[in-house]
């Protein structure tokens, strides 16, 4: 088992499913014996707002917070929401987001505008950046909703742990008739 700890940030908007990735990531991770902390922090969740969670393992983890340069992994599940959170990557740590674009309160109004060329200007800040059309994937499967799904199986190809491990524990976190198309948005985000 590593010493270090490994910490992820899992961010998006409210009602993309970043809860159910949190779940999925600690339940494997502490089926294979590891220390793990989550700690959810909601914005207006509720409103469309933000949405962090943290996920910290290892041997022995002490805090659930992650701070300003400790992110090995950023998920994303929105393109702003990865801009947002870019100064809590550590050195050599990565953002896997996807590229969709969900307007924030601010761009409706029209009182701001969207930011354009966001992965051109993280990767020029020298982030490692993998983005790519989750969305796609997720309807590919079976259901918009799987985004979340597609970004595990993506994320789930930087730790040494089988496809097969991340499955039986999907399996038992997804109501059973939800099952196949999570399984296929798994395996559609793993093979990207």
């Amino acid at each position: 088992m590593q010493e270090k700890i490994t910490n992820i940030m899992i961010v998006g908007v409210g009602g993309q499913g970043s809860l159910l990735a949190s779940k999925l990531l600690g339940h494997i991770l502490l089926n294979k014996g590891y220390d793990v902390k989550v700690s959810e922090v909601h914005g207006m969740s509720q409103r469309g707002g933000s949405v962090v969670t943290y996920v910290r393992f290892g041997k022995k983890v002490y805090s659930p917070v992650i701070d300003k340069g400790e992110a090995d992994f950023i998920v994303s599940f929105e393109l702003l929401e990865a801009a947002r959170y870019i100064e809590y990557v550590a050195a050599g740590g990565r953002i896997v987001t996807n590229v969709q674009r969900i307007d924030p309160m601010p761009v409706i109004t029209g009182s701001a505008q969207y930011p354009e060329e966001l992965v051109e200007k993280m990767i020029a800040l020298g982030v490692h950046v993998d983005a790519f059309d989750c969305l796609a994937l997720a309807q590919e499967a079976g259901s918009a909703k799987a985004v979340n799904i597609v970004l595990m199986g993506y994320l789930s190809k930087y730790f040494d742990f089988a496809a097969d491990d991340w499955i039986v524990a999907l399996e038992k976190l997804v109501p059973e008739k939800l099952f196949k198309i999570n399984k296929k948005a798994f395996e559609l985000g793993r093979g990207r």
